[in-house]
């Protein structure tokens, strides 16, 4: 099974489980050390995940706000790199998908064609580059299609409607759409807008839409749903969490368990 086809079925099962979107949390590899991130991530898949998005810390990441780039930085010193964080993608891939986000400096230092079959091998379905453009992601597109693995685009509530016709084109695994316009981080509440953003960018595409940033309560993972959304993902509040104990690993699958508890509560739309 590709890890497209592997995405596609986590979708398909979150649904047939009559469960209202797919939950998606997201982890940062080697935060707050390899080992507790690799039990964090497995925990997620035990609290009801049905794919998780790892994080390659990097030292400048443009679309993270403040918990998540503090959280990149602190993996960093403790020398977390790219392989020790595909290797807990290995661990936590043998229990659920896995779709590593990923900034383009370190694709482009290793290389692109190398950096996918790092990805492959450590059984990884899926890629997210948030800072690359829809006119730069040919060639990334080409290396990902050919080994089967989901380059999964981002769309924000300002893209207009052409552009956006053309990334949804594109999309693999899922459609990751951006709340709102800012980085990532908890919100008290989500944009009223929501709704339209979600039928408009799931108008553009074939696959599933997935909205992300600003969601940290199981409030908030239930609207998303119900606002239209086939797959909610949870960052900063989960990274939180994680450096909020010596060993956060019941702490976080607590939270996971209610955020799908938040989704398995509410009807299918």
């Amino acid at each position: 099974m590709t890890g497209i086809e592997r995405i596609a079925e986590a979708f398909a099962r979150a649904r047939a489980n009559g469960r209202a979107a797919a939950l998606m949390p997201y982890l940062m590899g080697g935060y707050p050390d390899l080992d507790t991130s690799r039990r964090i991530g497995i925990a997620y898949a035990e609290g009801g995940a049905d794919v998780v998005e790892l994080g390659i810390p990097f030292s400048d990441p443009l679309a993270d706000g403040p918990v998540i780039h503090a959280a990149a930085t602190a993996a960093l010193r403790a020398g977390a790199s790219a392989d020790a964080v595909l290797d807990v993608g290995r661990s936590i891939a043998q229990h659920v998908p896995v779709v590593v986000m990923c900034y383009a400096n370190p694709i482009l230092a290793r290389g692109l064609e190398r950096f996918a079959d790092a990805l492959v091998a450590a059984g990884v379905s899926g890629l997210i580059v948030p800072d690359l453009p829809l006119e730069e992601a040919p060639a990334t597109l080409a290396a990902c299609d050919a080994r089967g693995l989901a380059l999964v685009p981002l769309v924000a509530p300002t893209t207009p409607d052409d552009r956006l016709a053309r990334i949804g084109a594109r999309a693999r695994g899922f459609l990751y759409t951006v709340s709102l316009t800012g980085t990532t981080g908890e919100r008290a509440s989500l944009d009223g807008g929501l709704s339209s953003v979600l039928s408009r960018v799931a108008a553009s595409t074939e696959v599933p839409v997935a909205v992300g940033f600003g969601i940290g309560t199981p409030d908030q993972v239930a609207a998303a749903a119900a606002a239209g959304a086939d797959g909610v993902i949870i960052g900063s509040r989960l990274v939180r969490a994680a450096g909020e104990a010596t060993d956060p690993v019941d702490l976080v699958r607590a939270l996971v368990q209610a955020f799908s508890a938040a989704l398995s509560e509410r009807p299918l739309g």
